[in-house]
């Protein structure tokens, strides 16, 4: 199996079946899909239009045609929060998911050189991960690694990047080929809810916040830790939402901070839906609930996102000030998510490099002999 990128270059014996031309034309471009927000008001409508469709009627029985009157209705919605409620907000996700996407691919291309291309597409809004999947096309890529960097919710939105390349992969189709494929291999990495690096990294930011001196002149019982945490509907059609990688998430960091900070809570961000049962404590009820206990201090830390986003940031906002009003004596700090941090990123591209590996190591074969693409 190839390991690294001087065997992936280096002229191999010919029993092995590799050369570096076939190496080359065995590249592996690895998606990183995101959900993308609008840096635009114009974009509301259509962002919210795409959101019904893959995530929304996930859990709530929506016809098709209602897709764009809901888009044009939750715009309005998002143009008041945004615009007027928060002066013009503009979410930070995209450039930092650029940020992201540049590091990991420095990171996998100091190992396997060009062989590796790393792109970016979003859900709901432009680079769209279909048009993003026609370009890897069009560059002659036979190997996809689709990488969803979210939240840790694969189960649930992160398939939404495979549903969104396989109507890439049914366009590609004809009536005498239906089941051809454009790629000889697609892999897949799913949540990383249990990952031991990310929980890792996770615990040392939170010591190092906790560290800080701001934070340190309260006793440690009196420091509450509200771990944020992307809430979802307990049932959405037979899919397991992020509601269980989440609390499984926190239950591993909770357990590694609460012999020294008792007073933890996971913190759900909740988009409340009529008739929808969604995961609680929300935020204020978590921070409520620690601020009952004696905390002087609460402390927001994200915990499932990636990326600084609008959830990440006004949700919390709106909480604190919420809770300044009900408790004012009571200090309130917000943190960011990981981001472009050093760190994540390479932990980040090891996970992608096993797949990538196995991509490599499997001799090109002809456009007649392609299988079936085969998601594990």
């Amino acid at each position: 199996m190839i390991t690294d990128l001087s065997q992936a270059t280096q002229s191999v014996a010919p029993h092995n079946g590799y050369s570096k031309a076939l190496l080359q034309a065995n590249r592996v471009a690895v998606l990183l899909a995101g959900y993308g927000e609008v840096e635009s008001f114009h974009e509301l409508s259509l962002y919210n239009q795409a959101a019904t469709k893959y995530i929304a009627s996930q859990f709530l029985p929506i016809p098709k045609w209602l897709y764009p009157i809901a888009g044009k209705l939750l715009a309005l919605q998002d143009l008041y929060s945004f615009g007027v409620k928060h002066h013009h907000f503009v979410s930070p996700e995209n450039e930092i998911f650029e940020k992201q996407r540049l590091g990991i691919e420095e990171q996998l291309q100091n190992r396997w050189g060009n062989l590796v291309q790393v792109f970016k597409g979003f859900y709901f809004c432009q680079p769209f991960v279909q048009e993003v999947v026609a370009d890897i096309i069009e560059q002659g890529f036979q190997n996809l690694l689709i990488y969803p960097l979210l939240v840790v919710d694969s189960a649930f939105t992160g398939k939404i990047a495979v549903e969104q390349v396989n109507e890439v992969i049914a366009a590609t189709a004809s009536q005498h080929e239906p089941n051809h494929s454009p790629f000889k291999t697609i892999r897949y990495i799913p949540a990383f809810a249990t990952e031991p690096s990310y929980i890792d990294l996770m615990v040392r930011q939170i010591k190092e916040t906790l560290n800080q001196p701001f934070v340190s002149r309260f006793i440690d019982s009196q420091i509450g830790i509200v771990l944020t945490v992307h809430g979802g509907p307990e049932e959405a059609q037979g899919l397991l939402t992020g509601v269980i990688d989440g609390q499984a998430l926190y239950d591993r960091v909770q357990a590694q901070l609460q012999h020294q900070y008792p007073l933890i809570s996971i913190g759900w961000v909740n988009h409340d839906t009529p008739f929808i049962k969604w995961s609680q404590p929300n935020l204020e009820q978590a921070a409520k609930s620690l601020i009952a206990a004696g905390s002087q201090i609460i402390l927001f830390k994200p915990l499932g996102w990636v990326t600084d986003n609008y959830e990440t940031i006004l949700e919390v906002e709106d909480a604190i000030q919420s809770l300044q009003r009900q408790y004012p004596t009571v200090t309130y700090t917000r943190f960011g998510c990981v981001n472009d941090n050093p760190d994540f990123l390479k932990i980040v591209a090891e996970w992608a490099n096993p797949d990538i590996a196995e991509m490599l190591s499997v001799p090109q074969s002809s456009a007649s002999d392609r299988q079936k693409v085969c998601l594990n």
